[in-house]
Formats: C-alpha cells, structure tokens, sequence
C-alpha cells in the first residue's frame, strides 16, 4: 500500500502534496518515518512507500503534531501515532484493504509470555563455562586488577568456588594454571604433580558431576611466555606439540573431562589424539582452540595468568584478525585431526567466524568471550555507561544467535545467577 502524508491545509481538502503513482506521473520523495516529527507546519511534507496494492492512495491529514487521520475515499481510519505504531489500522474496512502481512509482526512482541513463544535463541547456564585460575599455595584468592570480580585460586580455594559456580547451574570450567617457578621449556605443563593437575583430581573427588576442562598450552608455564618451546628465537612446531600431547595425557589421567589445546601449532590435534587413544584414553574429548586470533583482547588476561612474551609476539602461530575463510579451514582440520568441539576466539569481534564455522562444518562450537571484552563491560557498568546485567544478556545472547552451542566466558557465574 502507499500512504501520503500532507499538511493539514491539503489534507482538509483531500488533496495531497504529492500525487498518487496510479493517478499521476509526478513522483515524490520518499523519506524516513522519522519525518514524520517535522512535520509540524503547513510545509512539511513526507511520503512512505510499501509495496503498492489494489486501493487507492490514502491521504493523511495531520490535526496535531503526532496524531494522524487516513482517509480512503472519504472514509475515516482510526487515529494512530506515526512514531510508535507500525502501521495504521483501519477502524472500518469497506475496501477490504489488503494491508501488507509483514505489518503485522508486532503482534507478538506485545508481551513476555509471546516474546518466549517465538523466541529463537536460547541462552541458559548449561551453554556457558567458567573460565578459573588456579595457583600454587594455600588459602589463596588473589584478585585479578584488571578483571573486576576475577580472582585467582589455590586448590582448596577453587574447590570452594567450584561449589557456588555449580550452585547457578553452570556445569563447565576451564582451569588454566600458574605454577609456582616457570622454565624454557614450560616443563610445569607436563609434570603429573602440577597445580592443574592437583586441582582436577581434587575438583573431581568434590565435585563429579562438574565438567572439568584443561587448557592445554605451555605460555602460562613458559619463562618467555610463548606458548611452545622456543628454538632460535621462533617457537618450534614439531617439539611443542609433543610436549602438548604429554600435557594432555597427564590432565587426562588426572581426571580432566575434557582437554582444550590453546597454542595454534600446526598438527597437535591428531598427534594429542593419537597420544590419547595409545594411552587409554579414547573417551576424553578434545575442545580444539581452532580459530585463535592474535587479538589486541587478551591483555587482561595475561596479566592473570602472568604470560607476556617477552619478546615479539604470537602473530607467527596465532590467526590474522583479517581472516575469516581460514577459520573454517582451520576447523575443518582440526575435525579431520579427531577434534571434538571447535572453538572460535575472541567471540563478539568475530561473530561472523563463528557463523561461518557453525555452517561450514555443523560440528558443536564453542566461543570465548574472552578477558578484554569482559573487562570492557566491567568498566562500562561501574561508570554508569551501561545496565550491567542488560548488556551482558545481550552480548551472550548474541554469540549463541551466532551459531555457539558453548560460550567459555567470566561472567558464566554471574550470568548464570541473573538467567535463573
């Protein structure tokens, strides 16, 4: 249908400002319904087009500055507000005017009851996953400056938090460890006595029915804080992923549930799942870090697990933020390699990543809302910039609308409690 809006001088006489595209040949602006606001003298004029049917061209006339009166052949509508309402309704129908069926869309947000009905994507704490910090020590729960309310954990420490986080519903977390002394070649990763793997046996023997998953990669174990083992000033591929393969075997016969390789090495997929199913453990999944960017996001993060480089950078075995078609090539190997899970990092700066390796691949994939953009919402909230929990939702809500089956994310606990 075509609605013309003219002054109220023209519409008095039924005669609009700008002639019907049926009856006449002169054609008129269209405008924004935005417009509609100015039009408070007897020269404003706006026009909003919709697919043309059988009526004739309606002419609205305007008595107030946001009241409207549509007339078709001399036959009042029913007052509407141009700003608020989607279109106006006829309060009689002698035409039959065959209004455009999406008009009518708005039927079901008009409360929360419809708005669930119809809603598309769900968002609830079984998707999301804690990430946790787990130390070396006693009775320590060290805050994270630059991540409000994150903290790290001794083992006891982390049991106890475990226990709350459960309590919300969230049924994951993702342990990454700082060791008590660092070394060349991150040998506290693999060691049988290390803190992740002393904090899985005791989070498992607290708490079973908790999904327990390792970070596998050598930066936060590392003297240099590179994610593998350092050879002529560039980190070699081939060594690493051996050492991530023992990494992944002792989390493993510690009782980790799942393992999640973080470090971007070409191969360790297929070599850590050999090395999994030779030593008996065929059952435990692999969460493959598959499209890991080198992002300016991770800097809070660092700071937490103390894993700086202290040299260069990890744009040499970390993904250009740049692309997007080698994220789903990525994926696809790491699948091939025998990877469970996929996972997409960062989350909202790459939520068309995350569409595209759900559709390439239909494999489960998870994103990590990672420690910049926690701390951004964190900083935003505290100065009044923004509804904490509101925005929160959302930006979850979006990275499942995405296509994420999992969302690995600090506020997981928090979120949780808000989503209950």
């Amino acid at each position: 249908m075509q609605i013309t809006v003219s002054c109220h001088t023209c519409a008095g006489e039924k005669r609009p400002l700008s002639p019907c595209p049926w009856c006449s040949s002169q054609p008129a602006a269209d405008v924004e319904v935005a417009a509609w606001r100015s039009a408070l003298h007897a020269e404003s004029l706006a026009r909003i087009t919709a697919e043309p049917r059988r009526a004739p061209a309606p002419v609205v006339s305007l008595p107030t500055p946001i009241q409207v009166v549509v007339t078709v052949d001399g036959v009042a509508m029913r007052q509407a507000d141009p700003i608020f309402s989607d279109a106006v309704v006829p309060a009689a129908d002698p035409l039959s005017f065959d209004w455009n069926e999406d008009t009518g869309l708005r039927r079901l947000r008009r409360t929360e009851s419809l708005r669930a009905l119809v809603r598309e994507t769900e968002l609830s704490p079984a998707h999301l996953i804690q990430p946790l910090f787990v130390v070396a020590g006693e009775g320590v729960r060290e805050d994270v400056d630059s991540m409000p309310g994150i903290e790290r954990f001794s083992i006891s420490e982390l049991v106890a938090e475990c226990t709350e986080i459960a309590s919300t519903g969230v049924g994951a977390v993702l342990l990454f460890g700082i060791p008590a002394s660092k070394d060349e070649s991150g040998s506290g990763a693999y060691d049988d006595e290390g803190v992740v793997q002393m904090a899985v046996r005791a989070l498992k023997e607290a708490h079973p029915d908790l999904t327990t998953i390792t970070d596998v990669c050598l930066c936060e174990y590392t003297s240099h804080g590179h994610c593998g083992f350092v050879r002529d000033g560039e980190v070699d591929n081939d060594i690493t992923v051996e050492l991530l393969a023992k990494t992944a075997i002792s989390h493993a016969e510690a009782g980790a549930d799942a393992v999640a390789p973080s470090d971007m090495m070409d191969g360790r997929i297929g070599t850590i799942r050999h090395q999994l199913d030779e030593e008996g453990h065929s059952g435990v999944p692999i969460v493959a870090y598959s499209a890991k960017y080198a992002s300016a996001f991770y800097g809070p993060f660092r700071d937490a697990a103390e894993s700086t480089p202290e040299f260069g950078d990890r744009r040499g075995y970390q993904m250009d933020p740049a692309n997007a078609e080698e994220a789903v090539r990525e994926a696809e190997l790491d699948l091939e390699e025998g990877a469970d899970m996929v996972m997409v990092k960062p989350a909202t700066p790459y939520l068309d990543v995350v569409r595209r390796v759900k559709g390439a691949t239909g494999a489960p994939v998870a994103a990590y809302h990672v420690s910049g953009e926690y701390s951004m919402l964190k900083a935003a909230a505290e100065r009044g910039w923004v509804d904490e929990r509101a925005a929160v939702l959302e930006t979850l809500t979006s990275i499942r609308r995405a296509g994420a089956d999992a969302i690995v994310t600090y506020y997981a606990k928090e979120a949780a409690a808000w989503l209950r």
